[in-house]
C-alpha cells in the first residue's frame, strides 16, 4: 500500500479510537477539555508553520477579511462537533456517535443538492431514503430525534461543505480556526481556573499530560489525512472513511458496554444497508464514468 493509503488508515483509526482519549479525561468538565484542545492544537499548528517555514506565507494569506469569515463559521462548526462529542463519550453516549459519523457521506450529499445545486444519480436517492428511514424509525421508537448523532453529522457535514470552497490549504486552514478560537478559550479556561474549577494543574500530572496531549489527538489525525486525500482518489478515501465509525460502534458495545437494543439494530441496520447500496453505486458509476468519456470522444 502506498503512503496515502496508510495516512489515510491512520486518520480514520485514530479518529476511531479517540473516545478512549477523552474517557481518560472523564474528570475533565467537557468545555474544559474543548478549551485546552484548541489551545494545544493551535500551539502545535504554529510549531509546525515555524518548522516549515511557511509562518510568512500564512500571515500573508489569512490575514484578509473574506478568509477570516470563513473560517469563522468554520471554527464555530468543528467547535460544537467537538464538544458534542466530547461531552457525549464521556456520557456514555459512544454508539449514538458512531451513528452521527456513518450518516455524515449522506448528510454530505443532501447538502450538496440542496445548497449547491448539485443532481444526484438516481440509484443515490434510494440509499438517502433508507437512511432517513432509519433515523425515523429511531426517532418514533424511543419518542425523540437521535439529536446528538444528528448534531455530529449536521456540523461535520456542513464544516466540509465550508472547508470545500475554503481558500487555504489543509494546515493553514486549521491553523487559522484554532487560533480565531483561541482567545475564547482561554477566556475561558483562566475564568474557570480563577473560579476554583480549572482542571489543569489541579489534579495531578497525568490529567495535565493528557490535556496537553488533546491539542496532539487533534492536529496529527487531520494532518495525516490531509496527506492521504493529496495521494489517494476521493471515491478510495470515502470507503476508508468508515473504519472511524465502526472502531467508535465496537468500542462503545464492546468495551465500554454500552446497551444496543434491537430497537437499535433495527434503526441502524437500515442506516448500513444504506451505505452498502450507497458505496457500490458509486464504485459502478466510477468504473461506469471512464467508458462513458470513451465513447463520447469516439462519437
Amino acid at each position: 500500500m502506498n503512503r496515502g493509503i496508510w495516512s489515510a488508515i491512520g486518520a480514520y483509526s485514530a479518529w476511531g479510537l479517540i473516545p478512549v482519549y477523552f474517557k481518560w479525561l472523564g474528570q475533565a468538565p467537557a468545555l474544559q477539555i474543548i478549551g485546552h484542545r484548541i489551545l494545544w492544537s493551535c500551539l502545535m499548528l504554529c510549531a509546525v508553520l515555524l518548522v516549515k517555514r511557511q509562518w510568512g506565507n500564512f500571515l500573508k494569506t489569512a490575514l484578509q477579511l473574506r478568509v477570516i469569515r470563513v473560517y469563522l463559521l468554520a471554527a464555530l462548526l468543528i467547535s460544537i462537533n467537538w464538544l458534542i462529542f466530547v461531552w457525549a463519550v464521556n456520557a456514555g453516549f459512544i454508539v449514538e456517535t458512531s451513528l452521527g459519523y456513518f450518516i455524515n457521506p449522506l448528510i454530505s450529499v443532501l447538502l450538496g443538492v440542496v445548497l449547491l445545486g448539485e443532481r444526484l444519480r438516481r440509484g443515490q436517492w434510494l440509499p438517502i431514503g433508507l437512511a432517513t428511514l432509519g433515523v425515523l424509525y429511531l426517532t418514533f421508537a424511543h419518542g425523540s430525534l437521535p439529536w446528538i448523532s444528528l448534531t455530529l453529522a449536521f456540523t461535520f457535514a456542513i464544516y466540509g461543505l465550508v472547508k470545500k470552497t475554503s481558500p487555504l490549504g489543509p494546515l493553514h486552514g486549521l491553523t487559522l480556526e484554532t487560533g480565531l478560537l483561541l482567545l475564547p478559550a482561554l477566556i475561558y479556561l483562566f475564568y474557570a481556573d480563577a473560579a476554583g474549577q480549572g482542571a489543569f494543574l489541579h489534579n495531578g500530572a497525568g490529567l495535565d499530560v493528557l490535556l496537553v496531549g488533546a491539542g496532539l489527538v487533534t492536529a496529527v489525525p487531520l494532518l495525516l489525512f490531509a496527506s492521504a486525500a493529496q495521494r489517494i482518489p476521493l471515491a478510495l478515501l470515502g470507503v476508508l472513511q468508515y473504519i472511524a465509525p465502526t472502531l467508535q460502534f465496537l468500542l462503545g458495545v464492546l468495551i465500554y458496554k454500552e446497551a444496543f437494543t434491537h430497537t437499535q439494530l433495527i434503526g441502524y441496520g437500515l442506516v448500513w444497508v444504506a451505505l452498502l447500496i450507497f458505496g457500490i453505486e458509486g464504485l459502478v458509476a466510477s468504473r461506469a464514468a471512464p467508458g462513458l468519456a470513451e465513447q463520447s470522444s469516439k462519437t
